[in-house]
């Protein structure tokens, strides 16, 4: 009497392959993919070789349909083994799964078998070709043990060996028809631990999907001659492998809707833990009015960071005079801050972090994976400290990337810090920290906008107080100027009232050029940059003003770089700012040091010097003004017309402030530093033509 109870299993199994297909199409994933797959090839060999009345394929007339079927047996228990370990080994340029040759041998081992030799026994040389079939699955099955996944390594190549040895002893054993039986039911079995390991929960898909495929591997039970010599329990074992394959389809499904359940709990948390992250960043304050002010909130943020975000180690890079530098950290150690300080020196912002150049670390964000071995030399000790990679969040702005926050140190829900972090890693996790990286960036941006809006207004003031002075000294001036060139025109006078009249023309023009330096303040820029030669503009200067130098016993030095680009400005207006900061160098170290307030001792016992130096840096050419004398109580307010204790003289200060206003209607910037041990620097920065 006919069985029809596969009939039922394969109609159930048949319609739950749109399932599988289903979930392949919603995650797009190789696993859901060898999952339909395999049970489609399980579908296919249910029709071939299950006996359902009329339709039997298995009775050794239809050798190769017998084929088909038992090659769909390989081909789908070794879909399923690979849908739990998909790893793959480099063929040239291709990547290929283990699976593949790992199948090959035991589909033509079938093909052979059931298809040229229609069951037969192999003699003469063909009695050796199946055991070295054999072989070359137990060797790329080693292989596949051996490569890096979920199961213990020692695990997968031991249970390989055994299956191997086995496998063997079943082919001289048993015959050439139970090591295919043989090889189905360890792979299943197979299957069942590899399902253990890389769910690792206790869940209703987990148990249905354990069971399903360990009663799927007892099939090798039924070439025993105990069980085929007993129709009912041959009968029995069969319908329970049967119902097997639709228990392990049933319970597979369940494990992807587990998977997807577990996902969107997980999705929920995090954006729970993103919104209270941006109520966290949304209660800084970062206006302020100067830019060092906002600087020195950087620790105050970076901890922000560290207590809200999943980053247990955080550092904000500031953009400082083409460079960077650290402007606070959170959740490092001392010695990790300084050498990343360090470091940060030697990283230049032209070109730094551009996206084209370095793929997100997760798709659709903007922050990319940093890898610091570049920048590192030798002894340097973030190699030691083993801070050698960091997630970088750029803050890009108009120019380029004017800072950058890193970013280390993931952790997990439990607040543990696992690892590698990149592949646990979610787009809404670093939602919240690119956000607040604009926002500092905006912030950052809008405080150097006002300190300019600031110092412009300062100086529009100035400037307003420039033409005032010298429309009211202007006359008087034209005055005494005539006078004293009629008294010198004089025959009458003596040689002690000619050096009189000769000292009051002498002051009186050098008034005379101040008060028009007073005026340049105040007129606005009409003329056309120009391409000028600094290399000809300071040799002009040194040739003048050698001689005062010498007179003053100055050690006057010029370096200047070869092949010096030329720069855009007005040549005349260049040439008044490099004056100016000469006539401060030599106040500086020719004036007493009461009158410099400095808190240096002053230099007029040492040997008296000043040094001017060109150099080029990109597009930018710098112009060194220095000297040996003492140097200023706040470089950053050496430009400040106000800072009363800055001058060097009774008009350096209004002197550095014009050459500070010349210096911006150029386009350019002038800063200036103390040298050490003792003496400071103006330097003049203008673009290269």
């Amino acid at each position: 009497m006919p069985d029809y109870y596969q009939v039922p299993s394969l109609i159930l199994t048949a319609l739950l392959l749109p399932a599988f297909g289903h979930l392949y199409l919603r995650f797009r994933d190789t696993r859901t993919l060898l999952w339909f797959l395999g049970f489609l090839f399980a579908t296919f060999r249910m029709l071939l070789l299950y006996k359902l009345g009329s339709w039997d394929f298995s009775d050794g007339t239809h050798p190769w349909m017998t084929a088909a079927g038992q090659t769909s047996i390989q081909v789908g228990s070794a879909l399923f083994l690979a849908s739990l370990s998909p790893l793959r080994f480099r063929m040239g340029r291709l990547q290929v799964l283990y699976v593949i040759p790992f199948t090959i041998p035991m589909v033509i081992y079938s093909i052979l078998y059931h298809g040229v030799l229609h069951g037969g026994a192999p003699t003469g040389l063909m009695y050796f070709v199946f055991p070295a079939l054999g072989l070359l699955s137990i060797g790329v099955g080693l292989a596949w043990a051996r490569a890096k996944g979920s199961p213990p390594v020692w695990m997968g190549v031991s249970l390989s060996s055994l299956g191997g040895v086995l496998g063997l002893w079943v082919y001289y054993a048993l015959g050439p028809v139970s090591p295919l039986t043989f090889v189905e039911c360890c792979n299943h079995l197979l299957t069942a631990l590899l399902l253990i390991f890389v769910f690792r929960r206790l869940s209703t898909g987990m148990i249905l999907s354990v069971m399903g495929f360990v009663l799927w591997s007892t099939s090798i039970f039924l070439t025993l001659h105990f069980v085929s010599s007993r129709p009912e329990v041959d009968l029995l074992l069969t319908r329970a492998i049967i119902l097997a394959k639709v228990v392990a389809a049933l319970g597979m499904i369940l494990l992807a809707l587990e998977d997807q359940l577990a996902i969107n709990q997980a999705s929920r948390q995090r954006e729970r833990r993103a919104r209270r992250e941006f109520e966290a960043y949304t209660n800084l304050i970062l206006s302020r009015r100067r830019v060092e002010d906002f600087d020195c909130q950087a620790e105050e943020i970076c901890q922000t960071v560290v207590d809200h975000s999943r980053f247990a180690k955080t550092a904000l890079l500031l953009e400082s005079e083409g460079h960077y530098r650290v402007a606070g950290a959170a959740g490092l150690d001392a010695a990790t801050i300084k050498a990343l300080d360090s470091l940060a020196t030697r990283i230049s912002v032209a070109g730094f972090l551009e996206t084209r150049a370095a793929a997100p670390v997760v798709e659709h964000t903007q922050t990319l994976k940093l890898d610091l071995t570049p920048w590192l030399i030798p002894g340097d000790d973030l190699k030691r400290l083993r801070f050698t990679e960091a997630l970088a969040v750029p803050m890009t702005g108009r120019v380029g990337n004017e800072g950058v926050l890193l970013l280390a140190g993931l952790r997990d829900s439990l607040g543990s810090i696992p690892g590698p972090f990149q592949n646990q890693l979610h787009a809404d996790d670093l939602l919240p920290v690119e956000m607040l990286t604009a926002r500092l960036q905006a912030a950052r941006s809008q405080t150097m906008m006002l300190e300019k809006l600031i110092d412009s207004e300062k100086f529009a003031g100035l400037g307003q107080l420039a033409a005032n002075v010298a429309e009211q000294l202007n006359n008087p001036l034209t005055v005494v100027l005539g006078y004293a060139s009629l008294l010198d025109e004089a025959s009458s006078l003596d040689a002690h009232d000619r050096r009189g009249v000769e000292a009051i023309l002498t002051e009186a023009r050098n008034m005379k050029t101040t008060l028009e330096s007073l005026t340049r303040i105040s007129r606005h820029q009409t003329e056309q940059l120009t391409a000028v030669s600094v290399s000809e503009l300071l040799a002009d200067l040194e040739e003048l003003h050698r001689p005062e130098f010498l007179q003053r016993s100055i050690d006057f030095r010029l370096s200047i770089a070869p092949a010096l680009p030329m720069v855009l400005c007005h040549a005349q207006h260049l040439r008044h700012a490099v004056l100016h900061c000469l006539q401060f160098a030599i106040q500086a170290v020719d004036g007493p040091s009461s009158a410099l307030g400095s808190a240096m001792p002053s230099a007029s016992t040492d040997r008296k010097t000043i040094r001017l130096e060109a150099t080029s840096e990109g597009n930018l050419v710098q112009i060194l003004v220095g000297h040996s004398g003492p140097g200023f109580l706040q470089p950053d307010r050496a430009f400040d017309p106000y800072a009363s204790s800055q001058s060097h003289g009774p008009t350096a200060g209004l002197g550095l402030s014009l050459c500070a206003t010349i210096l911006r209607d150029q386009n350019g910037r002038a800063s200036a530093v103390n040298l050490e041990p003792q003496g400071a620097a103006i330097i003049l920065e203008l673009r290269a033509a």
